[in-house]
């Protein structure tokens, strides 16, 4: 790896000149944090089900007792042998950060439309212990623009990512959805990202874009990503 070297004086300058940048995005991420939180709310009224390892569990009771509650839609697909490997590394962040987030009144759930066996099996060999459940064939990832029917694929109707990214091939994607739950027990969605956003989440990038390679993708985004016991 070859790079320009300087003396420590011009190093000095050019650091500087790039922190007045990396401060006014700051201040600008700052700003558009805040607008995120104003974002209006959309009341929940379906009633959702969701099977997890001890049962039947509904949106209102993946809250756990807090009144946030973030859901990661995970890519497992029902009849897929098939572990997302992107999905995979977001989590992999998930057990350590939600030691401290369920401190500040947010809880967490994975959701898929896989089986729970499937979902507990693979649960076990990644060593993940936050709560993940099944959505089945029901509503909620659909609803939610992270699943999508076969017809509608087939006849072009299927787009992700708010219409930017038309779906043919696969039957789910993934994305983050935020939840809030009133004093009456009343549940609201306020925010989903999918794609792209969902970068926010995945701390190691942020280690590897503070050095020279970046993310080291040269045979394509995310080339070398591995399942974790893959490495």
């Amino acid at each position: 790896m070859t790079h320009p070297v300087v003396s420590r004086e011009e190093w000095l300058t050019a650091r500087k000149k790039l922190f007045a940048r990396e401060r006014a995005m700051t201040h600008e991420l700052d700003a558009l944090r805040a607008e995120r939180r104003q974002m209006p709310w959309v009341r929940v009224d379906k009633p959702y089900r969701f099977e997890g390892a001890e049962g039947e569990r509904t949106l209102s009771d993946l809250f756990a007792g807090r009144s946030q509650l973030a859901i990661y839609h995970f890519m497992l697909t029902p009849g897929s042998d098939h572990i997302c490997p992107g999905c995979s590394y977001t989590v992999d962040h998930v057990d350590g950060a939600r030691q401290h987030f369920e401190q500040a009144d947010l809880s967490f759930a994975a959701v898929s439309r896989a089986p729970i066996q499937r979902i507990e099996a693979v649960k076990k060999r990644m060593g993940w212990t936050f709560p993940w459940v099944s959505s089945g064939e029901g509503d909620f990832n659909y609803d939610f623009g992270v699943s999508f029917k076969e017809e509608d694929r087939v006849a072009g109707r299927a787009a992700y990512n708010y219409g930017l990214t038309p779906i043919r091939n696969s039957p789910d994607m993934f994305g983050v959805s935020i939840f809030v739950k009133d004093e009456a027990g009343d549940v609201f969605h306020s925010y989903s990202t999918y794609h792209r956003g969902t970068e926010l989440l995945m701390g190691a990038f942020n280690w590897l874009d503070l050095a020279p390679k970046g993310r080291n993708e040269t045979g394509g985004t995310m080339s070398w990503l591995r399942l974790h016991d893959k490495y």
